[in-house]
Order: structure tokens, then sequence, then C-alpha cells
């Protein structure tokens, strides 16, 4: 208890300072783990891969869950036809492109190269929850619901390839053709889980009528807990039933929503450090730095080669996204811990070149996180995908709005282009059904009244009545709203 405090209160001071050097937070939480490992000055000897895998298995359901929580189902309807084309074939079409070129790299057997492919071929939820809600980062139309949705959705498939090819190399007489009707019966039942496990905690939460709000949350994870693994007991993919869960209960009206949507956001936190220590502890440098030369090889490859293609092929027919937003999308192919977690199937099954594959995928992933991680807000400014950030948090206030409220609170900067400045509130022709109710200007708040002039650089916290209104608003300010 005593080592794994200082541990854990290391990491949240190192990822105080992650932002100034522009390094992702999460490999931050992985180099506390490689310090405090056998091989670093903790010393601390660690090498279980049940354990670090069930830890695993655990830290993402509650990050999934927590990332369903923070997807309205009114921002993936857009999106979602996409989004599930990224997630399924657009994973198959990077586990078999990486496979192939890592069964020529490695001079492996084909087999075992599909298998590390599988491995990396989603994206990571933590990684792309944890850096774009961190980051702030702004991004034109669907993009971040689109982005965020892939990787909430994308590691079932990336799971079910990883077990599938597992069975192909352990017993090399199986026939791919028998994977199919199990694809079909994990996704189907997957999703029907998480719809019922999902109106099951609406019904509960609000049916059940507790004396102490307190042990909300702790319902929520029993019954997180019990849609998971009854799922995964009938052969359903519990990955996919937990986010669809999660995105059914953040979408419904439930009472206490916006406490357990915050309990989970720190849990979520506390589980990707967990996860992150974990691993770190689990893998030993030494056994990395032989394989660094074909690491790299693999990862730039995954990087500019499969994720590209799989993209470009997955959205050939998305008219509402441009070159540029496409090759955005393949630049966020972040890798992070769940193909680490992933990579510890290999393991605990006893797969040939499974040691090869675990270090590699760690390898593969570090590289990931690093430099696409830190190079997110850079590329949306080069591809010209990024917006300013108009919603970024400035005051000091927590303001919230009833639970189920049609109202929004709205932060709007003022650009030195804008058509408002110099006019006074009164002569801006807002819509009646908004208000601006507070200025931030010069590292002051002022509280407005009619006759207030709006000057550049302004920060406005403006109430609507009702979400129809936003456009309007921005209208009145000369602004375009994405």
């Amino acid at each position: 208890m005593l080592l794994g405090s200082i541990m854990l209160f290391a990491s949240i001071i190192a990822s105080k300072t992650s932002f100034k050097f522009g390094v992702p937070t999460l490999i931050l939480f992985l180099i506390v783990g490689m310090l405090a490992g056998s091989e670093g000055p903790g010393e601390i000897y660690f090498d279980d891969p049940k354990i670090a895998q069930f830890l695993g298995v655990v830290a993402l359901t509650f990050i999934l869950f927590s990332g369903g929580l923070e997807t309205k189902l009114e921002t993936i309807k857009p999106v979602l036809k996409n989004g599930l084309a990224l997630s399924t074939a657009g994973v198959l079409i990077t586990a078999v492109t990486v496979g192939a070129f890592t069964s020529y790299v490695l001079n492996i057997p084909l087999m075992e190269g599909m298998l590390l492919g599988a491995i990396v071929s989603s994206t990571d939820a933590a990684a792309v929850f944890s850096i774009l809600r961190t980051r702030n980062i702004g991004l034109k139309g669907n993009l971040r619901p689109l982005l965020e949705f892939e990787s909430g959705s994308n590691d079932p498939m990336a799971y079910f390839l990883t077990i599938s090819f597992i069975e192909l190399v352990m017993q090399p007489e199986a026939s791919i053709a028998l994977m199919i009707p199990k694809f079909i019966k994990g996704m189907v039942l997957g999703a029907l889980c998480g719809y019922a496990g999902g109106r099951l905690m609406i019904f509960v939460i609000n049916r059940i009528n507790l004396d102490v709000a307190g042990l909300y949350p702790v319902l929520c994870i029993a019954l997180m807990f019990f849609t998971f693994s009854f799922t995964d007991a009938i052969g359903g993919n519990g990955f996919l039933a937990i986010y669809g869960a999660g995105i059914l209960l953040g979408s419904a009206p439930i009472i206490h929503k916006k406490s357990l949507i915050k309990f989970f956001d720190g849990i979520a936190w506390l589980m990707q450090i967990v996860m992150f220590l974990t691993l770190g502890l689990l893998v030993f440098p030494s056994h990395i730095t032989p394989i660094i030369g074909e690491g790299l090889l693999i990862s730039l490859f995954l990087i500019v080669v499969a994720r590209p293609v799989a993209v470009f092929l997955m959205l050939l027919r998305a008219k509402d996204l441009n070159f540029r937003k496409k090759l955005f999308i393949s630049w966020v192919g972040l890798r992070g811990a769940a193909p680490i977690v992933f990579a510890t199937y290999p393991l605990i099954a006893g797969v040939h070149y499974a040691d090869t594959i675990f270090n590699l995928v760690f390898f593969i992933s570090v590289t990931s996180v690093v430099l696409q991680g830190s190079t997110l807000s850079l590329m949306a400014k080069w591809l010209h995908v990024g917006v300013p950030e108009k919603v970024k948090r400035k005051f000091p206030l927590d303001l919230e709005l009833k639970d189920g409220s049609k109202s929004e609170l709205i932060e709007l900067d003022i650009p030195e282009s804008s058509i408002a400045i110099g006019k006074q509130i009164v002569q801006l022709n807002l819509p009646k059904s908004s208000l601006i109710v507070l200025i931030h200007r010069h590292d002051k708040y002022i509280t407005p009244s009619g006759e207030t002039e709006i000057q550049a650089t302004d920060h406005l916290l403006i109430l609507a009545d009702n979400k129809e209104v936003r456009a309007k608003i921005y209208d009145s300010f000369g602004l375009h709203l994405e």
C-alpha cells in the first residue's frame, strides 16, 4: 500500500508537467511503472501476465463504460455508419496488412504475424479519450465524436481477432471460416446485452430509491460488472456490451447523473494509472532493446501505411469528410494500453513467439502514443481541421444545469474580426431566449448590462434556453458554427 500510494502520487505529479513538454500523460504513468519495476530504481519484481491481464480487463471495463457515459446518442448518430465501418472492417484491414508485413520483417509464420497485427489493430480508447479531452482539441464538424466512437467501439473487434488468431496458431487444423459464426454470435450478443444492460441500469437507478446517495455509484458498478461478465459468460463480446450500456445510460434522464459521470471519470483515470503502472512493472526494458529496429519498422508501417489505407478505404464514400479530415483521422490511430493488455493473452496461452510479440506490441504502443499523441494539436493545425477552442472553460465556476434541462451554457471567444466589437449588448440582436451572464476580460470578470460594449478577446458565458438557438447566437457575433 505504501509503495502503491507513492507510485500513484508520483504519476499524478508527473501528469502535471506533461503539458509543458507535450508528452502524453499516459506515457508518464508507464515510465513511473518501469522505474518502479525490477530493472528500475524501485526494483519491484513483477512477472505475472495473468494478474496484469485481469487488472487490464477491469480497467478497460471502467474506461469504456466511462467513455460511453460521456458519449451522447445524438452526437454519434451522424457518425454511426462511418464509425462502425472503421471499428469493424477497418480494424480487420489494419490487422491483415500489419500481420503480413510483420511476418515478412520478422521471418515468422504468417499466423503469428497476423496475431500481432490483430493485437495492435484497434485504436486505444484510454489514449484517445484522455488526449482529446484533456488537451481540449477543437475539431471541425463531427471529427471528434467519430474518433471517440471509433476508439470506444473497435476494441471488441480487436479482441475477437486476437482470440481467433491465438486459436488458429495453437490449432493449425482449425479453419478461418469457423471463426465467422463466433464473430457474429459475439457481436450480436454483445449489442443485445449492451442494450438490455443499459435499459436495466436506467430502470434500477431511477426506481430503487436508495436512502444513501453515495450508494448509487456502487449500484452502478455492480450493474456494470454484471453486464460485462454475463455477456462474456454466454459467449458475447463484453467490451461491446459495456460501451453500449454506458452510451444508453449517459443519454437517458437518470437521477444523480452528473455525480455519476464525475465519479466514473475519476475512476477511469485511476484505472488508466493502475493499468499503465502495472504494464510498466510487467515489461523488462532489457527485453525491448533487441527488437527496437523491427519494432520501429512495424510501428512506422502501421502509422504511415496500414492505418491510412484502412481509413481511406472505409471512408471512400464519406462525402462530408475531405482528404485533410481523412488524413487527420488516420493520424489519430493511437495505440495504448489495450493492445498491451491483449498481448498478455498469447503469453498466458503459451503461444510460440509470445514474448517477442508482447515486447513488440509494447514498443509499438509507446511509439504511437509518443509520436501521434504529442502531435495531435499540431496536425490539426497543419491540416486545418481544428477550430478555436470556443468552449474551453475559462470561468472559475462549476456551473451546471439540472439533469434533463434543455438549457445550455455556451462559452464564446470574440475574435478581432467579429462584427460585434464596439457594439453594446443591446445592439447585438441576440435571440430573446439567450442571455450573456458573464464576461472574462483582461483577467477580470464583468457582470454585463445592456450598455456593456463588446471588446476583442472577450470571453463570454451565455445562457441559452435551448440548443437550437446556438447558431443564431453565433450569427449575432458574425461567427460560424462548425
